[in-house]
């Protein structure tokens, strides 16, 4: 019987299962436990050179001081601006203020024959009262980019596309003829 005892105990000690009591287990286990985790923490590098700052940014804080924190009441602004970015509504803003805005960013010459009808993607679609007015704002394009970039935001137009006059249309009601209709040359 003591042979048997010697012999658990010797396999216990070489690393194997142990037929003890349990509370003989639960040390065993937790002695191994803790092997485990120093072997980890020891192959870890130290909060001070993960990070390049001390390790006093790193803590985390169990009270409140007298400095700023992120609980503090925040202006208006930086809470709509943040609203505004994580809402995708800075597009509609930025397409509001370009429409709202024209005749200031672009010039008066410039609105008085050109106005805009729609942003969309990049790029904005301008209806010019005549051909030439629409050539006319092709070859200033790059100008103009540049300007309402600079009034409404960088990158929210990338292109114009200028459109003369459009003829009226001749389709009305739900059943129409195909075929081109009493229609004269426009623009």
């Amino acid at each position: 019987m003591a042979d048997e005892n010697d012999a658990a105990a010797g396999s216990a000690a070489a690393g194997g299962a142990s037929t003890g009591r349990g509370s003989d287990l639960a040390r065993e286990a937790l002695a191994a436990a803790r092997k485990q985790n120093a072997a980890k923490r020891k192959d870890r590098i130290p909060l001070t050179q993960r990070s390049g700052g001390s390790t006093r940014s790193l803590r985390r804080r169990r009270w409140s001081g007298s400095g700023p924190d992120f609980r503090d009441p925040q202006p208006l602004s930086a809470t709509l601006q943040k609203f505004v970015k994580t809402a995708g509504a800075g597009a509609d803003i930025g397409k509001a203020t370009l429409f709202a805005r024209w005749p200031q960013i672009v010039g008066a010459a410039l609105a008085e024959h050109a106005h805009p009808v729609s942003l969309t993607d990049g790029e904005l679609v301008l209806q010019c009262e005549s051909t030439a007015w629409a050539s006319q704002v092709r070859l200033m394009a790059p100008q103009v980019v540049r300007k309402i970039n600079e009034a409404v935001g960088h990158g929210s137009v990338r292109r114009i596309k200028a459109q003369g006059p459009s003829g009226p249309s001749w389709r009305f009601g739900p059943r129409h003829v195909p075929g081109r209709g009493p229609r004269d040359t426009y623009g």
